[in-house]
Formats: structure tokens, C-alpha cells, sequence
């Protein structure tokens, strides 16, 4: 009986955010029933969600760990160009797929070596990477897009973004496979004490005798690598590739992270709060046009769900925004 009290004392941003989510869903219902009484919505949040939700998981743990990486839209681009160039070249969905995520560990490897070899910043170093890599690709590409509409007839494209069963999109699959995985690192493995002791006192993790630098080091490679998976699938889930790809998504990746009680000091965050952060961001536009609002509330709405989320989230842990 007092299983669940006992869990929100004793982790209250998530029970904050499960509160918002639950308060979000319920007026959205109230004022939109002919929409959010109906499964086709959320339908349609499974299959747009998890391709920023993913990028969100794996920003989590860089963010945890005391880092920073703001060029993931662009590495997005690059995954994605790759992707439909080695799958143009080849006619293998499946070594396209390879070529994405090798073009996003490779990107993690150059966020690294700036940023733990060279010691850059990185908000500055992630920030001169999204130009080149952003750069780079529009060059390769001669500015043009890259359709592919052969894709949907593939194996590979019904497992990664197909309908399973003739309702469940495959993408939301991953990113649930996804989600417990990181789970499962962050809170059941040796792993995600060592994110959290580099993010909360990077010297003292060196004390103990923690690898500080290979630990920063994986974390921007597994952006990297999660980020060219998600800009393959999207690449399926469209059947094409376009120059812009990767552009909106960093609202929705930071925004999922920080309204899910991230704290940007790092030290600080959870798998559950990010999922959470991911569905509420992802859900509110659709919301907002079923209940009769123009779409040029969007932006307004969101700002107003962070700066609440997040002050909840400070007021509930005071002491987070006491770090200097």
C-alpha cells in the first residue's frame, strides 16, 4: 500500500513528471476527446517520437557525465547522407545502416579528441563540429536531396520502421528496447556510477581511480552511434534524405532531457525522466492543433512546460542550482 508513496518521496523529479505527463494527457483529453479518445494519436506518437527520444537517451548520459554535444543535428545529416549513398551504391539497407552509424561514431571520436584530448570546451567544440559536419554534407551532396522510395520493399526497413502486427510501428520498439538498455546501464552497472562520479566531481573520480578520460570518450562516441541510428531510420521511415535533416531536433532532444530533470551541472538524471520528457515534448503540438489553438502556439507552449518542469524540478532539488 505504501509502495508507491515511499517511491516519490524518494524520487521526486519523476514523480513530478509523471504528475505533468498525467495532468498534459488528461486536458488534452478534455478539451480534444474526438482526438485523444482515439488510438490512431498515438499511433502516430509512436512513430514520430522515438527518433528524437533516442538521440535524448544517449544526450542523457553525455549530459550526466558533466558534457555537452550540440552537434548532433548535423552528425544526424551526415549519418543520414551516408545511409542513403552506401544504400544507392550497394542496394543493402543493411550496409547502409553500418555506414550511418560508423559516420556517427567517427563524429563522436572528433567531439572527443577536441574536447578530452585537446581540452576545448564542449559547447565550443560540439558547436564548430555541427558546422563542419553540416558543412561537409551539403557539399557532398551538391545541396540535393536523395530519394529512395525502393527502400520500403526491403526486410530491413519493415524491422527498424515497419508495422509489426499491422499497427505497432517498429521504431517505437527500439526505443524501448532502447530505453531499458540505458536504463540498465545508468542504474544496474558500474557504468553509470562512473558517469555520475566524472559529471558530479571529475577530480575525484580521477582519485578513484576512475578512467575519466575513457569514459568521456564513449560517452560522445555512443551519441555519435546513436545518432546515426536514428538519422538511418528516419532516412527509412521517409524513404529519403534531405539536406535540412537533423534541423529541429535540437529542441526537442534538450528539452526532453531537461523538462525529464537532467541536471546541466551533470551528476544528475534519469533514463525514466528523459523518456518521460521526450513524450510530453513530443505530444504537445498534435495537442495543441486538436484543441482548436493555432500552430504558432507551439513554441510558446513548449517554452512555458520547460520553464515549469524544470523549476519544479529545482524546487523539489534545491541544491542543484547551487553549484558554481
Amino acid at each position: 500500500m505504501n509502495a508507491i508513496p515511499s517511491f516519490l518521496r524518494n524520487n521526486p523529479v519523476q514523480g513530478a513528471i509523471t504528475l505533468i505527463f498525467a495532468v498534459l494527457l488528461a486536458g488534452f483529453m478534455a478539451l480534444a476527446p474526438h482526438t485523444f479518445l482515439h488510438g490512431r494519436i498515438y499511433i502516430a506518437y509512436l512513430s514520430t517520437i522515438p527518433f528524437a527520444g533516442m538521440i535524448a537517451l544517449a544526450m542523457t548520459l553525455v549530459i550526466i557525465t558533466g558534457e555537452m554535444d550540440l552537434s548532433f543535428p548535423a552528425v544526424m545529416a551526415a549519418c543520414g547522407f551516408a545511409f542513403a549513398k552506401v544504400f544507392a551504391i550497394t542496394g543493402s539497407p543493411a550496409a547502409g545502416l553500418m555506414a550511418a552509424v560508423a559516420v556517427g561514431a567517427l563524429a563522436g571520436c572528433l567531439n572527443s579528441l577536441l574536447v578530452v584530448g585537446f581540452g576545448v570546451p564542449a559547447i565550443i567544440a560540439t558547436i564548430g563540429t555541427q558546422f563542419f559536419w553540416r558543412g561537409a554534407t551539403v557539399l557532398l551532396a551538391g545541396g540535393l536531396a536523395v530519394n529512395m522510395p525502393e527502400i520500403r520493399e526491403t526486410a530491413l526497413h519493415h524491422l527498424m520502421v515497419g508495422r509489426w502486427f499491422e499497427f505497432l510501428p517498429a521504431q517505437a520498439v527500439w526505443f524501448a528496447g532502447l530505453t531499458g538498455l540505458f536504463w540498465l546501464v545508468l542504474n544496474r552497472h558500474v557504468a553509470g556510477d562512473h558517469l555520475r562520479f566524472c559529471g558530479d566531481n571529475p577530480e575525484a573520480a580521477r582519485m578513484m581511480g576512475i578512467p575519466t578520460a575513457k569514459v568521456r570518450t564513449g560517452v560522445f562516441v555512443l551519441m555519435g552511434m546513436v545518432t546515426g541510428l536514428s538519422g538511418a531510420m528516419v532516412c527509412m521511415e521517409m524513404a529519403s534524405w534531405w539536406p535540412t535533416q537533423g534541423e529541429g531536433y535540437m529542441l526537442l532532444v534538450f528539452a526532453a532531457v531537461f523538462v525529464g530533470g537532467t541536471s546541466v551541472f551533470g551528476g544528475t538524471g534519469t533514463i525514466y525522466g528523459t523518456l518521460m520528457g521526450a513524450i510530453i515534448i513530443g505530444m504537445i503540438e498534435a495537442g495543441i492543433i486538436s484543441i482548436g489553438l493555432s500552430g504558432l502556439w507551439t513554441r510558446m507552449v513548449y517554452g512555458v512546460v520547460i520553464m515549469g518542469a524544470v523549476s519544479v524540478h529545482a524546487l523539489l532539488t534545491p541544491s542543484s542550482g547551487k553549484q558554481s
